[in-house]
C-alpha cells in the first residue's frame, strides 16, 4: 500500500535509531525487511510490530535514550508531553476485573473500551489483539502486560486510548519471568508513531518508578487513575531536568 514502504533512512528516522546502527541490526538479521534489485526496504506494519516488541524488552538505559528521542517528535493533544494522561479517563480504569484466562481478559478489556463508546469494530480489535499475542506475548516481568493490536488501524476506534484493569486474580499471560499477571494496559493508538512512543512512556513509568506497587495498592478505579497521572508527571519532571 502507498506510504507503507520505508527506505533505510526513513526506517531509522521512524524508529529513532542511527542509520548505521539500524544497518548493523539488518546485517545481523534482527530486523524484518524486503530485498530486491540491490535495495532494501521495510514494510511499515512489520517494522511497527518488531519495534513494539523491541521496546517491551529494552534495558533501562536503552529505553531512557529512546524515550528522550521519541519525546522530541510526539506531543499530546494539549501541546505538552503529558501523553498517557491524554489517552486515559477515569471510566477506563477498573479494579477487580473477573477475567481468569488470557482470552477472557482480552475480551473484557475491549468490553471496557466499548462501554466507553470508543470502538467502531470491537470484534476486529479482539482479533488483532489475539493475533499479537499469538506472535509474542505482551506480558512483562512484574505481573504487568501492555496489550496492543497487531497493527494500528485508524478505522477501529473513534480515538486513540488506553484502558487499565487490575484483575481480581493474577492469571497466566506468558510473561518472561513465568509469573502470573494482574495488571493489564490496553493500548490502542490510531497512529503508529504515537503507538511506539506510548509504549516507551509506559515502560519508562514501569521501569523507573514505584508504579507497579502503587497500582496494586490502589483501592479503586479512581485511585488507579490518579496513580497513572501522578506517575507520568514524575517521569515528565525527570525528563525536563535531564534536558536542563
Amino acid at each position: 500500500m502507498a506510504g507503507s514502504y520505508l527506505t533505510l533512512d526513513e526506517a531509522a528516522k521512524y524508529l529513532h535509531l542511527d542509520t548505521g546502527y539500524l544497518l548493523r541490526l539488518l546485517k545481523q538479521g534482527e530486523v524484518p525487511c524486503q530485498e530486491g534489485g540491490g535495495r532494501v526496504g521495510f514494510d511499515r506494519d512489520e517494522l511497527d510490530a518488531w519495534a513494539s516488541q523491541r521496546i517491551l524488552r529494552m534495558t533501562e538505559r536503552t529505553l531512557k535514550d529512546y524515550h528522550r528521542e521519541s519525546s522530541r517528535v510526539t506531543r499530546c493533544r494539549d501541546g505538552d508531553f503529558a501523553l498517557i494522561g491524554g489517552l486515559f479517563a477515569p471510566d477506563r480504569t477498573v479494579v477487580g476485573l473477573p477475567s481468569r484466562t488470557k482470552a477472557s481478559v482480552l475480551r473484557d478489556l475491549v468490553g471496557i473500551a466499548g462501554h466507553a463508546g470508543l470502538l467502531y469494530a470491537p470484534a476486529d480489535l479482539i482479533d488483532s489483539l489475539e493475533a499479537r499475542e499469538a506472535a509474542c506475548s505482551t506480558g512483562l516481568d512484574g505481573g504487568v502486560a501492555l496489550v496492543h493490536p497487531r497493527k494500528q488501524d485508524p478505522y477501529i476506534a473513534a480515538e486513540s486510548f488506553i484502558v487499565l484493569a487490575r484483575t481480581a486474580t493474577p492469571i497466566p499471560f506468558g510473561a518472561p519471568d513465568g509469573e502470573n499477571t494482574d495488571l493489564f494496559f490496553l493500548v490502542c493508538c490510531l497512529d503508529d508513531r504515537l503507538h511506539l512512543h506510548t509504549l516507551a512512556r509506559l515502560c519508562t513509568m514501569l521501569g523507573t518508578t514505584d508504579f507497579l506497587p502503587r497500582m496494586r495498592q490502589s483501592a479503586d478505579g479512581a485511585a488507579l487513575y490518579a496513580t497513572v497521572i501522578e506517575t507520568e508527571q514524575l517521569v515528565l519532571e525527570r525528563l525536563s531536568h535531564s534536558r536542563a
